[in-house]
């Protein structure tokens, strides 16, 4: 692989995580996974070739980088939000239960 070969990887990359930051907002961890593996073994096949990295990879990396850190910060916010349903769900099971239990005394 030539280093041209290496950036088509690299911006193959690229597309992989515009597409995970795009899902990342609708919480399809399933095919944010799929599609991460494949970022990775394009990140890992273009690494060997480019021990030094001309301006248009570094660019690409900042791009992927900062696509990804969205991507986590969305993923982290789905995942305190779906904390917070869980719990008011577990505190309407327990008005549901004292409810149950003071009228059944009734």
């Amino acid at each position: 692989m030539n280093r041209q070969q290496a950036i088509v990887v690299l911006e193959r990359a690229l597309g992989l995580s515009e597409q995970i930051a795009a899902l990342a907002d609708g919480g399809d961890v399933g095919q944010i996974v799929r599609l991460d593996l494949q970022r990775r073994q394009l990140l890992k096949s273009a690494r060997a070739l480019l021990h030094h990295l001309d301006e248009r990879s570094r660019s690409i990396l900042r791009e992927i980088s900062a696509l990804n850190d969205r991507t986590v910060g969305l993923m982290e916010h789905r995942l305190r939000a779906k904390g917070r349903e869980m719990d008011m769900a577990t505190v309407g099971r327990r008005a549901v239960a004292a409810y149950a239990s003071v009228r059944m005394q009734c």
